[in-house]
C-alpha cells in the first residue's frame, strides 16, 4: 500500500521546468513560473510584522534560569532602531561594518536586524575561529578584509581572539563582562540610544542593492572568501522559498533551530524563512555533539516546530532519541509539515527510521525536502518536495533561477543566474570576475545531472564536486562525491566522512575519518578511551573490515572500488584547514597535510597493521 503523506500546500513551480538546449550539449533549465514580487528590503518584513502582529513572538532563547528569553516583533522593531542608531553614533557603514563574534543569541540577532535597519552591513564569523582555533589565522584573514567599525562579542571567553587579531583601536562590544587592559563597552548601552534622524535618514537610503551581510565561505577550497549579500539577493530568495512551500504562508513557521548565522543554511535561508513569513524562531542551545544534543531534546520536550532543518548527524541523534521516548516523538510529530536535511542527504538507513517514526506518531509520513544552493546564491536555487525522497535528488529550479549545465570531462558543471546571486566578492576583483562566465553565470564547481538524459525537465541529481575528481594512471576518473557519499552510508553511524586517494596510481584508497563516540560504544570501551586504543579494537576493526569487503563487493570497477582503507586516530584540524567549522572535509588539505599517511596507505606491505585491505572475490 502506498504510503500516507502530511498534506501541505506544495508549489507549482516544483516539476515544472523548461528546457533550452545548447550547442555544446549542456542546457538551460528555468521554472514555468515567474518569480512573483518581493520587498526592496527585509526590514520592510520585520516592519510589517511588527504592526500586523505586534505580540506575536519573533525569538527566545534559553535564560540562565531555565527559562525562555522573549521578543516579539514589536520588541525587535524598537531594538533594531535603537542599535541601529547607536552603530551610526559610533561611524559604522559599508567600509566599517559591524562584525560578531559570538554564535546564536538574542543579541547577535539584535545587532543583525539593526545593522540591517540602518544600512550597515553585519559580518558573523564563525565561533569556532575564535574559541578553537589557536592560531587565529582566519579570523585574522577576515577582520583584515572587512576593516571593522566594531566588534561584537557576547562575553570575555573571546578575549584571548579580540588580543590577538582585532586592532587596538577597534571599538569592542560586549554583551556581558569586561576586558581589563581594554576599553570595552556594553551591549545594554547601545540598546539605550534613543533613535533619531540621522536613522531615518539612512534607513530612508536602502534598498535592493545595499549589503545587508558579507558572508564568508566557510574555505573549504580555498581561503574564506566574503559574499556580498545584498537586500535584493536575500529578499528574492525568500519569495522563491514561499512559492516552493506556500505553506509558509498559511501558518507562521515555528522553528527550533541551532544551524550557525554565520552559514548560509541558518543565517539565510532559515533566519529568513522566520523573518520573511512571520514565524517563531527558538535559538536552540543544543548541538548534534556529544554532550550538547540532551539541549535540544529538552528543548523539543517544550517546541513542537512546523517545520525542522538539520544536518545529517542531528536526524540521526533526534532518530534514537525518538525511538527511546513515545511521548517526545508524538510531540515532535504533532504539526511538523516538512523537514529539510542540509550539508548531506540522510542515508537510507536513518530515512526509513524517520518514516517509521512518523507513522507511529500520526499514522503518516512527513515530507523531507531537498535542493541544491550556496553561500553566493542566497542561498536556494534548486528545490524539491517529493513524497518519496531519492538520494541525491535536487529537484527543479525555484522561480527566476536560470539553472545552466555546461559539459565538464565526462560531468557536467551547473551554474546559476538570477536575482538571488551575489554580485561579487567583497574587496576581491579577480576571484569576481573568476566566478562568472560571458554569460553572467555564477560557476559553482558542482556537477550535476538530469535524472532523465533524455528529459531534463523531470529534474536534476548532484553529482559532486568537479574539484575533487582526479585520475587515476590509467586515465579513469575517480568521481570523489558520490564515492563518499556512498562510503558514509554503508558505514553508518562509525563513520563522519571519508578522503579519497589515489591520483595518479593504480587503485583507489580510503583515509576514513571515524566517529570516535560511536567507535568507542562499539567497542564498549569507557568513555576518556585514546583513539588509538579505541581503533586497535578487534570490534572495531571487525566492523572496518566488514566495511572494506562491502565496498569491494559492491564496486564495479578501480574508479570505485577501494582496494586500501586508513583509519584516521588524529581528527581532522580546523587549525590546519582540514575541516571547516561546519564540520565539512577539505579533501585538498587533508591530502597536502597527510601525505605521508597517504604514501603509507597505498605503498605500505601486506598485512600492515595501520591498513585495511578488502577480501577481494573475482568479478
Amino acid at each position: 500500500m502506498k504510503p500516507r503523506y502530511r498534506q501541505v500546500a506544495i508549489g507549482g513551480c516544483l516539476n515544472n521546468a523548461s528546457v533550452e538546449h545548447r550547442a555544446d550539449g549542456g542546457f538551460v533549465l528555468r521554472s514555468a513560473e515567474a518569480l512573483a514580487a518581493y520587498p526592496p528590503q527585509l526590514g520592510e518584513r520585520l516592519a510589517h510584522w511588527a504592526q500586523a502582529a505586534p505580540h506575536r513572538l519573533l525569538a527566545a532563547q534559553r535564560g540562565a534560569d531555565g527559562g525562555w528569553r522573549r521578543i516579539s516583533y514589536a520588541e525587535m522593531m524598537a531594538r533594531a532602531r535603537s542599535l541601529g542608531q547607536a552603530l551610526l553614533d559610533r561611524g559604522l557603514g559599508v567600509e566599517r561594518p559591524l562584525v560578531i563574534l559570538s554564535d546564536n543569541d538574542l543579541e547577535h540577532l539584535s545587532l543583525m536586524l539593526g545593522a540591517m535597519w540602518a544600512g550597515i552591513p553585519s559580518v558573523s564569523i564563525s565561533p569556532a575561529y575564535s574559541l578553537i582555533s589557536t592560531d587565529f589565522d582566519r579570523l585574522r584573514h577576515i577582520l583584515a578584509k572587512v576593516t571593522p567599525g566594531a566588534v561584537y562579542a557576547a562575553d570575555s571567553s573571546y578575549a584571548a581572539a579580540i588580543d590577538a587579531a582585532v586592532d587596538a583601536d577597534t571599538r569592542v562590544i560586549l554583551g556581558a563582562g569586561g576586558r581589563e587592559g581594554r576599553a570595552t563597552e556594553r551591549f545594554a548601552d547601545l540598546l539605550d540610544t534613543a533613535p533619531g534622524p540621522a536613522l531615518d535618514d539612512a534607513h530612508a537610503r536602502v534598498g535592493p542593492d545595499t549589503i545587508v551581510k558579507l558572508m564568508f565561505t566557510s574555505g573549504s577550497t580555498k581561503a574564506p572568501k566574503g559574499v556580498v549579500m545584498t537586500q535584493r539577493m536575500w529578499c528574492a530568495n525568500q519569495q522563491m522559498t514561499l512559492q516552493a512551500m506556500p505553506f509558509l504562508a498559511e501558518q507562521p513557521p515555528v522553528v527550533l533551530d541551532w544551524l550557525p548565522w554565520n552559514h548560509t543554511f541558518g543565517g539565510n535561508h532559515n533566519l529568513g524563512i522566520v523573518l520573511y513569513n512571520g514565524g517563531s524562531l527558538y535559538i536552540d542551545d543544543g548541538k548534534p555533539v556529544p554532550g550538547r544534543f540532551e539541549a535540544t531534546l529538552r528543548n523539543l520536550r517544550e517546541v513542537a516546530p512546523t517545520i525542522f532543518f538539520n544536518v545529517p548527524k542531528g536526524f540521526d541523534e533526534l532518530i534514537a532519541a525518538l525511538q527511546a521516548d513515545a511521548a517526545l516523538r508524538d510531540h515532535f510529530f504533532s504539526r511538523l509539515q516538512l523537514a529539510e536535511c542540509g550539508g548531506a542527504g540522510l542515508s537510507q538507513k536513518s530515512l526509513d527510521a524517520f518514516n517509521q517514526l512518523a507513522e507511529a506518531a500520526g499514522g503518516e509520513r512527513i515530507r523531507l525536502a531537498a535542493g541544491l544552493g550556496m553561500t553566493e546564491t542566497a542561498p536556494t536555487c534548486t528545490f524539491a518536495i517529493p513524497e518519496e525522497a531519492r538520494a541525491g535528488f535536487i529537484g527543479w529550479p525555484v522561480p527566476g533561477v536560470d539553472v545552466k549545465l555546461v559539459p565538464a570531462g565526462d560531468k557536467a558543471e551547473v551554474r546559476f543566474r538570477g536575482p538571488n546571486v551575489m554580485p561579487g566578492y567583497w574587496r576581491e576583483p579577480e576571484l569576481t570576475q573568476e566566478a562568472f562566465d560571458d554569460e553572467g553565470y555564477y560557476c559553482t564547481g558542482d556537477a550535476v545531472r538530469p535524472t532523465d538524459p533524455a528529459d531534463p525537465t523531470q529534474g536534476l541529481m548532484f553529482d559532486g564536486r568537479i574539484a575533487e575528481d582526479f585520475k587515476l594512471s590509467t586515465g579513469t576518473f575517480v568521481s570523489v562525491g558520490p564515492l563518499r557519499a556512498r562510503v558514509v552510508a554503508l558505514g553508518f553511524p562509525c563513520v563522519h566522512d571519508a578522503v579519497v586517494t589515489g591520483l595518479g596510481r593504480d587503485e583507489i584508497g580510503l583515509l576514513i575519518v571515524p566517529r570516535l563516540n560511536e567507535t568507542c560504544r562499539l567497542a564498549g570501551l569507557p568513555d576518556g578511551a585514546s583513539a588509538a586504543e579505541i581503533l586497535a579494537h578487534g570490534a572495531v576493526r571487525d566492523f572496518f573490515q566488514a566495511l572494506a569487503n562491502q565496498l569491494w563487493a559492491q564496486g564495479t570497477g578501480s574508479a570505485n572500488r577501494p582496494a586500501r582503507l586508513l583509519l584516521l586516530a588524529e581528527p581532522p584540524s580546523i587549525n590546519g584547514g582540514e575541516i571547516t567549522d561546519k564540520g565539512s572535509i577539505n579533501q585538498r588539505a587533508v591530502l597536502s597535510r597527510r601525505a605521508a599517511l597517504v604514501e603509507l596507505l597505498h605503498e605500505a606491505p601486506a598485512g600492515h597493521p595501520d591498513v585495511i585491505t578488502p577480501h577481494r572475490r573475482p568479478s
